[in-house]
């Protein structure tokens, strides 16, 4: 699941900086138009539905945070 994410990130953000310790919200490298079109493609690939109560920064600081998320909503 991890790696897929990484995916959609790369295709969202190719020039995305996705190193250890890198927060993508707080350090800027995502934005809330990259949130939206993330959101969308995380919807389709994994048959779940990030609603807006989902929509906090801390929930896709991380790619970890991304797959906790993911991994919630499929339960």
């Amino acid at each position: 699941m991890k790696e897929t994410v990484i995916e959609i990130l790369m295709d969202v953000r190719p020039d995305i900086d996705l190193s250890e310790g890198v927060k993508l919200i707080d350090d800027g490298e995502l934005e809330s138009l990259d949130v939206v079109a993330l959101v969308g493609e995380l919807n389709d690939e994994f048959d779940i539905n990030i609603s807006v109560k989902h929509l906090i920064p801390e929930n896709f600081n991380s790619v970890e945070a991304i797959v906790a998320l993911i991994e919630s909503l499929q339960e």
